[in-house]
Order: structure tokens, then C-alpha cells, then sequence
């Protein structure tokens, strides 16, 4: 378990409020290398330039969605092996089921609860 709190995760939110709220829930559960960006184009370009373990993005961004962010890294040889955990306010079955269709590791829907993102980070992370 203490390997994986040194797991580099990405935050990636148009919102600076869901990211500091997520990099809180994050940092009381003892992971440090935590990373922030506001839209899909600068995550494309941080996880080709960075070792990543982990995603976390918002579905609806400007620039570039996290679907389509989620289709760029799994479609590159360098990155498709990075999980990506999408957060959305869309309760929409069809939402869903594009992620998973697109290969999304988890998904949760906002409003959520700090334990729902960490049982999901930890799951994946295992």
C-alpha cells in the first residue's frame, strides 16, 4: 500500500475547486505526487512528457473533452497503459458506457463522497 501512495497522479479539471477538493481527499489519504492541470490539450501533453500512474479527469472541459482525452491515451503505444478515472455531473447511462466503451478504468459521477474516490484510486492503483 505505501508503494502506491507515491503513485503520480494527474488531476484534470476545468474547475479549481474539484481539483483542490480532490487533491485534499488525496492528500489525507497520504498521496503526495499529485499534479494539476485545467483541460484535456495540457493533460495530452503532461502524460506524453511525464510518467503518470494515474488520471483523474472532468468529462466536460473546454479544449478537449476527458473523452476524448481518455481515446488519445489509449490510442498512443506510450501511454495506453495509464489508468484514467472520469468524474461527471452526467448520470447519463449513454455517458457510461462511451467511457467504458473507450476503456475508462472507473467512473464516478458528481456530486460524490471523499471515500468514493479513494476506493476507486485505491482499486485501480492495486
Amino acid at each position: 500500500m505505501a508503494q502506491n501512495l507515491e503513485k503520480h497522479i494527474l488531476l484534470v479539471d476545468d474547475s479549481s475547486m474539484i481539483r483542490k477538493s480532490i487533491r485534499n481527499i488525496l492528500k489525507q489519504a497520504g498521496y503526495e505526487n499529485i499534479s494539476e492541470v485545467d483541460d484535456g490539450e495540457k493533460a495530452w501533453k503532461f502524460v506524453k512528457s511525464q510518467t503518470v500512474d494515474l488520471v483523474i479527469s472532468d468529462w466536460k472541459m473546454p479544449v478537449m473533452t476527458g473523452l476524448d482525452l481518455l481515446k488519445l491515451i489509449r490510442g498512443d503505444e506510450q501511454t495506453k497503459h495509464i489508468p484514467m478515472m472520469m468524474l461527471t455531473a452526467e448520470a447519463l447511462s449513454t455517458s457510461y458506457v462511451d467511457a467504458v466503451r473507450a476503456g475508462v478504468n472507473a467512473y464516478l459521477t458528481k456530486p460524490f463522497e471523499p471515500h468514493q474516490v479513494l476506493e476507486k484510486v485505491q482499486k485501480i492503483l492495486e
